[in-house]
């Protein structure tokens, strides 16, 4: 059996966005309540098969909190791309896309990101206008936008996947 292709992906975003809740969707098929805030990095691996090929996602969690974003540059190098979230609750969770976005592209200027708005089961809640998310996704040059609800699974598989297609169409994989 051929060896795997194992692609580096960050998760990223201010905290209490949602970010390690959809990595436990995504891993477990299981919405958990009340997660434990992240500190600094976690890492989880998925493997899954994509254009007959076996790709093993390495998953790498940053916490959002400011104190901990010094030490995010240095674990972005050898990503292959990103999803980067915002709460469509919580407008002031896109203040910092722009940080979020240089410390992505700090080793590789044309990182694949997909912009992600979590919480979609919240919809009727949400406070952030669609043409401001348009604007700042090419502002950013951001690959694509999904929206994402964590805890009714809706698009969760759909994010990971498309990144990855992005990411294996760019390495010519």
């Amino acid at each position: 059996m051929p060896k795997p292709i194992v692609l580096k992906i960050i998760l990223a975003g201010d905290g209490g966005t949602g970010k390690t809740t959809l990595l436990h969707r995504y891993i477990s098929s299981k919405f958990i309540e009340n997660l434990k805030m992240t500190i600094g990095v976690e890492f989880f691996l998925q493997e899954l098969i994509m254009n007959d090929k076996n790709v093993v996602l390495q998953i790498w969690d940053f916490g959002g909190q400011d104190r901990f974003r010094f030490l995010l540059e240095k674990y972005v190098l050898g990503a292959k791309g990103a999803l980067l979230m915002f709460d469509l609750t919580r407008p002031m969770t896109l203040e910092s896309i722009e940080d979020w976005v240089r410390i992505l592209r700090k080793y590789d200027s044309n990182l694949p990101i997909i912009f992600i708005g979590s919480k979609l089961d919240l919809m009727d809640k949400s406070m952030i206008d669609e043409e401001y998310i348009d604007d700042l996704r090419e502002q950013f040059k951001l690959s694509d936008y999904i929206k994402v609800s964590s805890k009714t699974g809706e698009n969760v598989e759909l994010a990971f996947k498309k990144l990855t297609e992005k990411i294996i169409y760019r390495l010519g994989i």
